[in-house]
């Protein structure tokens, strides 16, 4: 069952005119999967090698000699960053054949890929990111709920039902620990794992990397370099605080949500809506959610989140073009905002304010502030622009 991506008709169209397209992402998110479908659909033919597969690698020790054999056809190279020396040669053989659509480069791990592909491809190089699916991609298929407890990644998503989508995430988290994390030096499965589910409990929530270092028994600084891995592998998405001067005393420390709401329930022992919906963890799935909708919509947003020493917050401030929009999550049916959040909006004087939870269609509450669902969210925010 093939599902088509809000990014498809973007993707395609770096492909046609750029030289090298960059399509980045977490592991089993669709990357094969879309890029073999635009591919197919383009003019130029084209031929795709999984780094993955010792037969592809087999063809690529002597990559020059193959590449040039292959220089008619757009070269689809899957998880590239396994071969970072691939990188000077596809510069050079670029430059030579001097046209768009040279290569297509699937990555899920951008650390590595956005160093080595910025020191080499600069100049000639494009960058999609492309995440599991989010709500407006799917909300005729699936209900909320279904969407909430099984993420956006297409087999868990896809399962034939609750209990095959479990043991698919709980699969993909130690297959992701236990293979694809060990080309990082100094890297221990363990350590990662518990780290993983700590944050997990602590998902929405600023983090304390000395609490988490005393936990785990290890340093500060181990911390920070894990997540920082986390991070580069797409698990975990990182906030900062906004810090526009409001003269107030600002919370400085991230705060931390784990990209996927699937993983996240997985990570947390929770196998069905029923669990998922009874547990204190609901409320920052939810806001996962909405963020993961907004980067989806706007993959040029500055996204941040707002709170004072004094308790005022707002889950997300949103800089978009030159627009900044407040954005509170509220995961019950009757949302309404709390004294601290019209603290927040007035201290940051966004442009438009939003409260999204969990129903069919919004309503205006006041002046500047809307109640929204969540498939509104961003045509609302799109309105306002």
């Amino acid at each position: 069952m093939y599902l088509e991506r809000n990014a498809t008709a973007s993707i395609r169209q770096c492909i046609e005119n750029f030289p090298v397209t960059a399509l980045v992402g977490p592991r089993q998110c669709g990357k094969s999967t879309l890029a073999r479908h635009v591919l197919q659909h383009l003019s130029h033919p084209s031929i795709l090698l999984d780094l993955e597969r010792p037969s592809d690698l087999q063809k690529l020790e002597n990559a020059e000699w193959f590449f040039s054999r292959q220089k008619d056809k757009i070269i689809c190279i899957d998880e590239v960053q396994r071969k970072p020396e691939l990188f000077p040669l596809i510069r050079s053989l670029t430059d030579e054949w001097n046209r768009p659509a040279c290569f297509v480069l699937l990555g899920s791990a951008s650390r590595d890929l956005l160093k080595q592909s910025s020191e080499s491809l600069a100049g000639r190089i494009v960058y999609k990111n492309l995440s599991p699916f989010f709500w407006n991609e799917v909300s005729a298929l699936f209900s909320l709920e279904d969407f909430m407890l099984r993420g956006g990644f297409p087999r868990s998503l896809l399962a034939r039902n609750d209990a095959i989508s479990f043991e698919w995430r709980l699969s993909f988290i130690s297959t992701f620990l236990e293979r694809d994390l060990l080309q990082w030096l100094n890297f221990k499965p363990v350590t990662m794992h518990r780290l993983w589910r700590m944050l997990a409990h602590l998902n929405g929530q600023t983090v304390n990397f000395s609490m988490l270092g005393k936990a785990l028994g290890v340093s500060n600084q181990t911390i920070r370099n894990y997540i920082d891995l986390l991070k580069g592998t797409f698990m975990l998405e990182v906030l900062e605080p906004y810090t526009a001067n409001s003269g107030k005393r600002l919370v400085k420390a991230p705060k931390v949500y784990i990209s996927d709401s699937g993983i996240a329930a997985a990570l947390l022992n929770l196998s069905t809506f029923e669990e998922l919906s009874g547990s204190p963890a609901i409320g920052a799935i939810w806001e996962q959610m909405v963020l993961q909708q907004i980067k989806g919509s706007f993959p040029e947003a500055e996204c941040f989140f707002y709170r004072t020493a004094g308790g005022a917050e707002i889950d997300f401030l949103i800089r978009l073009k030159s627009k900044l929009f407040a954005v509170e999550c509220k995961a019950g049916y009757s949302p309404a905002l709390s004294k601290g959040n019209h603290q927040s909006i007035a201290d940051t004087k966004p442009d438009h304010s939003f409260v999204v939870f969990p129903g069919a269609s919004g309503w205006s509450i006041q002046k500047g502030i809307d109640a929204v669902a969540l498939s509104e969210l961003c045509g609302e925010m799109q309105k306002h622009l």
